[in-house]
């Protein structure tokens, strides 16, 4: 297992250089930087799209991607380097590789009528035809299309007509062939150029949908034509509403017959057209960059459904009858907006999934890197803001804990090799480029405030702000200068080197100049491991000896200098890594940056083990803290030497009251990685009952406790009423009124007929003039026709109906609808705000007749919010933000919940320190945590520890009992132990272990034959007792599991000795079983069907004599299946039901399991990190059989591999490893 977590990703963004960059498939969508490609993928569940993989396998720029229009799995790229690309989508692989494409493909498409043909092709042909399927990969040229006059912009194949193919140039030509026809080169060329050498290339080309003929073209300069392929003539001319506007994409909207849209090459606004008319029907602004690519997805994602009860439809009409408003006449479907979700890339980098018809994003990463990332740096004031450098020219400026850009520089300033921030709060940055000198951007301002032009036109290598004197700069360059001078101009130093210098850096270090003699000539150390150049060197701030160099062979490698031993590589980077850096006050988390154009964070405090472990356990300060001469010694544990280890030492000694708890946090903050560690422990001191004054600034921007929510959003509320607010209008186009019907609803009205008339204008859709004189009928009419309004706003998925909701009290419908749309702080917002009382119900009657009363008390509301307040949790959980997840818990003080994620997810350390603080209410979680954590500890060098934590615990004296059984020491050593933990020494116990076994006391016969120096002994009395369990109809996990768990910490040589051959495999059999049955009571639904396949294997293939059938387990498991896929069968994908003999057999199963005792720990673990594509060698799990996404465990053979998830909760129910060979798992 890496010891170096990936704990955060900043994707890169889209490439602004080539044509076909984005593209999609049903629920998933594509786009390209230079080097990988990002797949989306659309969560059903929470209706969000997150990133599901980056696929990197090109080593120069990608060129073009196109999405197999036959198979959503299939998916080709090609790149600069010749190289084209058949990709398995959902299997993450290469499928097939054409390595010599004989040229530069500038362009690349699936053949629409052949199922496995792609073709492409170079700046001036000819089109190849790649045919993948078969024995053999095929390319062939094209007969006509070759020999072109001007270089080939896009191709695209008709999509009905077999081999209608048409090309569009950069002279403004298009090239159209079909078999049967002559071939037309170079046709159709506006007509503004004809006669001259000017150029107008083609930036769109899309065959019309609805005809065989018809095209879209799009020139940069001379807009939009709708053309005939067959007489070579335009149909239609469109025209912009300003000169300037020029198109870069356009799409037609397959959902909408007749209608496309475009996007503006130099602001991003959306044109949406007809092509009945000549100008647009609608433009909407949707950033100031402009469009580079878009792409329709054909089959929009499906919303989550929901619903509520009808309204009562009656078989007459009379005046008081209920009318059936038009479903299409609201104006976000009306004919200007059609319904449509389109994949946006912008010029700046930006990608985006926008919903036409509701006019907002649905998905938007609105900045990112598209080339090349040289440098990163941490602000020094402020560990959550980190400055990125890259080849694109501009400096980004990322709030690490949301992972966006908060600030981006100009730009335009070529390739940006180094950054430096100015010192404290002095807001600028100073930048390095390769032809335009140095810069200081004033990063609040968005303005460059300086220039540095001594170098000349030569490109500067590094820059650095001294943090001493905050006027001066140093700079380094290809001429083979530094030069030091203030921000104001004036040259200090000029040093001249004999070649040129490619780092400088001011010394950091306030007190001590060391001196190395280096005139022996003796190299004190090689650092031996990467196979290219190193690009990227970082010190650790706390741990002296503790180097990170990132290299040109994309990986990270973490090395002790003191010996030169690698500790851990990475190779989660897909291309050359450049820049590391770490913040002071973070030091254990680390930033890198890549030629991937991507920026990772990485968790270090792995590493430094068991450091963070010797705080918990109350460990004195020498143990934790030591100067740089004790750290550097040859094979000494890991010590804090840094500044702010020394100020938390400080602090604490200071402190009269609670200094363990603040020492705790304090610590806490230093090693966790960002994601929600400062937010937790905001909230455990708001529940410790710390003043509200007392609370940072950028509390109200985390996950607020409950009782500050309202108020906080309501002080922002405020604040914003202060600001004018522009909003788009809605769409246009709206269908005619029915002037009979309006008639009739004039004479209504004049007759007083009130309710025929709020009826005939809910049947015209005009539902404000009916709801405004609706209360002349009663307030209870008025009502009904609120909630009647609001049902079907809810159907339309329209935001308009959330007034409707507030007004008539209707939380419970609210909440439902943000929920159903994956807005879960929304509904957290309004369930909290009922809960205060802000939301008023009326217990009036609803259309359905029901009454609302249910929901008008404090209960109600509560429940209500807690149910909100836990899916919003569990979104973040599986998320793999386990941290965040346990905030959600404390906003609404369920502590057992939040102490129950943080072990879930893996954070035992964060966990026990939370637990210490909050004390009693955290108990039981706190010491469940410990005896994890003490597991981790059962290692060569750190038992002692192991029983420090142990002792932790008021109830100890088993947990104590299993840690020395395992203890391998020598019989004085494990003396030593037994007498740390109170326990009769090794000959002792086997006295002890005598009597009790002729008193017929099993447990404590085992318990004693283990701590004795014949351990073997214990197995057959503990297997014999279980197996004497299992064959009676009444036993329960509860009656068993206490045996077997304390049979598994027999130690590991004792069990591997020839004589407990027989023994060893029957307790590998029975902790199999006994863990299945354990992960279906604890819901691990994905390693169930590992376990009871793990031990029908060893029934299968091992002498065993045990009361297990492998048929007993084969029905076990079916039944249990059939149960699951029922509780989890959606509309979509009905299940089979179970049958009888599958119901008797899973209400047995059910009879033996119970309860689990620990009622949080119900649900799988996820630990930080889980969702995080890499670039790293794809495993596959020898559990499941699938990719392993996140973080990989591999087991003792070096190599199998499993999930560091699935490793976790194997090790919860069955402590010995997948592989059958009796070593215990530790993956914790």
């Amino acid at each position: 297992m890496s010891q170096v977590r990936q704990v955060g990703l900043l994707a890169a963004g889209c490439q602004p250089w080539n044509k076909d960059v984005c593209a999609a498939s049903g629920d998933r969508f594509a786009y390209c930087a230079t080097l990988a490609i990002y797949i989306y993928q659309l969560d059903y569940q929470y209706n969000e799209f997150k990133l599901q993989a980056i696929m990197s396998e090109h080593k120069k720029t990608i060129t073009a991607i196109s999405w197999c229009p036959h198979n959503p799995d299939m998916f080709a790229s090609a790149s600069a380097d010749s190289l084209v690309i058949v990709w398995n989508v959902t299997e993450q692989k290469v499928v097939a590789k054409l390595d010599d494409t004989k040229g530069i493909p500038v362009s690349l498409s699936w053949c629409w009528n052949e199922a496995d043909t792609v073709a492409f092709v170079s700046h001036r042909g000819p089109l190849y035809i790649w045919t993948i399927s078969g024995p053999f990969s095929v390319v062939t040229a094209h007969k006509g299309a070759h020999s072109f006059l001007s270089d080939i912009c896009l191709f695209r194949w008709h999509p009905k007509k077999k081999g209608k193919v048409v090309f569009g140039h950069t002279d403004g030509s298009l090239s159209i062939f079909q078999p049967g026809s002559k071939n037309q080169k170079h046709v159709l060329r506006p007509e503004s150029l004809k006669g001259t050498d000017e150029e107008d290339p083609v930036t769109a080309l899309e065959w019309d949908p609805l005809s065989t003929d018809y095209l879209l073209v799009a020139n940069l300069h001379n807009g939009i034509q709708l053309v005939d392929s067959e007489s070579l003539s335009c149909i239609t001319k469109f025209t912009f509403p300003s000169a300037a506007a020029s198109v870069q994409c356009l799409a037609w909207v397959h959902s909408a017959p007749g209608m496309f849209i475009t996007g503006d090459s130099q602001a991003g606004v959306l044109r949406i057209w007809n092509v009945s008319h000549t100008t647009p029907v609608d433009n909407i602004k949707l950033k100031n960059s402009g469009f580079h690519s878009l792409h329709v997805l054909s089959s929009p994602p499906k919303k989550k459904s929901f619903s509520f009860s009808s309204p009562i439809k009656y078989p007459h009409t009379s005046s008081t009858s209920e009318a059936v408003p038009p479903p299409t006449l609201t104006q976000k479907q009306a004919f200007s907006l059609p319904p449509g979700h389109v994949v946006c890339c912008f010029m700046d980098g930006g990608v985006g999934l926008y919903d036409m018809g509701a006019k907002k994003w649905d998905f938007l990463r609105d900045l990112g890197h598209v080339e090349t990332i040289f440098d990163c740096e941490f602000k020094p004031d402020n560990p959550d803001l980190l400055a990125t450098a890259s080849f694109d020219g501009t400096i980004k400026v990322w709030d690490i804990n949301t992972l966006t850009a908060v600030y981006t520089s100009p730009g335009n300033e070529g390739v940006i090799y180094s950054i430096s921030w100015a010192p404290g709060d002095l807001n600028c940055i100073a930048g390095a480029t390769s032809r335009n000198g140095g810069f200081i951007w004033d990063v609040p301002r968005g303005k460059i405030i300086t220039r540095f032009s001594e170098h000349g036109k030569n490109g500067i290598f590094c820059i650095a702000w001294s943090h001493k004197d905050s006027k001066r700069i140093a700079t380094c360059s290809d001429d083979g200068f530094c030069i030091i001078r203030t921000i104001d101009g004036k040259i200090l130093h000029k040093y001249k080197h004999p070649a040129a210098v490619f780092g400088c850096d001011w010394s950091q270090n306030n007190n001590t100049v060391r001196i190395w003699d280096y005139t022996q000539d003796a190299c004190i150390n090689i650092l031996s491991g990467h196979r290219a150049p190193v690009r990227g060197l970082m010190w650790n701030p706390e741990i002296p000896y503790l180097l990170v160099s990132g290299s040109w062979d994309y990986s990270i490698q973490v090395w002790d200098t003191r010996d030169g031993t690698c500790l851990d590589t990475v190779y989660d980077h897909g291309a050359d890594v450049y820049g590391l850096t770490c913040h002071p006050s973070r030091p254990f988390t680390m930033a890198s940056c890549s030629r991937d154009s991507t920026v990772r964070l990485w968790s270090l405090t792995p590493l430094i083990n068991p450091l963070p472990i010797n705080i918990l356990a109350d460990r004195c300060w020498d143990e934790v803290i030591g100067n740089i001469d004790r750290a550097v010694e040859s094979g000494a544990p890991p010590l804090l030497c840094g500044k702010v280890s020394r100020d938390i030492k400080q602090e604490v000694e200071k402190m009269i009251e609670n200094p363990r708890g603040e020492k705790l946090r304090w610590f806490s903050e230093c090693f966790s990685p960002p994601g929600g560690s400062k937010n937790l422990w905001d909230l455990v001191a708001v529940i410790k009952g710390q003043d509200d004054s007392l609370l940072p600034q950028n509390y109200c921007k985390g996950i607020m406790h409950i009782k500050h929510l309202v108020r906080f959003r309501m002080s922002e509320a405020h604040e914003l009423t202060a600001v004018k607010m522009s909003k788009f209008g809605g769409g246009i186009g709206a269908p005619s009124k029915k002037e009979r019907l309006k008639e009739a609803a004039e004479i209504h009205l004049r007759l007083g007929q009130i309710q025929r008339y709020c009826e005939l204008m809910v049947e015209l859709g005009e539902w404000d003039k009916a709801l405004s004189v609706a209360p002349g009928v009663s307030m209870k009419y008025w009502r009904k026709l609120m909630q009647r309004r609001a049902d079907q706003l809810i159907q339309e998925e329209n935001d308009d109906v959330i007034p409707y909701c507030i007004a008539i009290g209707d939380v419970k419908k609210l909440v439902s609808f943000f929920t159903s749309r994956g807005q879960l702080k929304e509904a957290l917002l309004v369930a909290q705000a009922a809960c205060e009382g802000n939301i008023q119900t009326s217990s009036l009657s609803t259309v359905s007749g029901s009454s609302n009363s249910d929901l008008n008390n404090t209960d109600d509301y509560n429940m209500l919010l807690q149910k909100v307040n836990e899916e919003l949790a569990e979104w973040y959980f599986q998320d793999g933000r386990a941290v965040l997840a346990a905030c959600c818990h404390l906003a609404i003080e369920n502590i057992e919940l939040a102490m129950a994620n943080l072990i879930r997810g893996n954070e035992l350390e964060l966990a026990i320190s939370v637990g210490t603080v909050l004390g009693e209410s955290a108990a039981q979680a706190t010491h469940y945590a410990l005896e994890l954590l003490a597991r981790k500890c059962m290692t060569i060098t750190t038992w002692d520890l192991a029983a420090d934590l142990l002792m932790m615990i008021p109830d100890n004296k088993l947990q104590l009992v299993k840690l020395c059984a395992f203890y391998p020491g020598c019989i004085a050593e494990r003396n030593d132990l037994h007498e740390k933990c109170n326990l009769p020494n090794v000959e002792e116990c086997m006295r002890l272990a005598e009597t009790t076994e002729a008193d017929g006391d099993i447990f404590e016969t085992i318990k004693y034959y283990l701590l004795s120096s014949e351990p073997e002994k214990a197995l057959p009395i503990g297997i014999q007792y279980v197996k004497e369990q299992l064959c009676g109809s009444d036993w329960t996990l509860d009656s068993v599991c206490p045996y077997l768990d304390l049979l598994s910490y027999i130690r590991t040589e004792q069990l591997m000795l020839n004589n407990c051959t027989q023994f060893r495999n029957e307790l590998l059999i029975l902790c199999g079983y006994i863990g299945a049955l354990l992960a279906i009571r604890r819901q691990y639904n994905s390693i169930v069907p590992a376990l009871y396949e793990y031990t029908s294997q060893l029934l299968k293939r091992r002498k065993v004599s045990v009361p297990l059938k492998i048929e007993q387990l084969s029905e076990e498991l079916g039944a249990w299946r059939a149960f699951t896929q029922l509780t989890r069968s959606t509309n979509e994908l009905p299940c089979t039901p179970p049958s009888e003999s599958q119901k008797k057999m899973y209400s047995i199963l059910v009879s033996r399991i119970q309860e689990e005792p620990l009622k949080g720990m119900i649900g799988p673990d996820y630990v930080t990190g889980s969702n995080l594509p890499s670039h790293s060698d794809v495993h596959v799990s020898c559990l499941t059989g699938l990719r392993i996404q996140g973080p990989v465990f591999f087991l003792e053979d070096g190599k199998s591999a499993i999930s560091l998830n699935d490793a976790l909760m194997w090790a919860k129910v069955n402590p010995f490893s997948p592989l059958g060979t009796g070593i215990r798992l530790n993956p914790f």
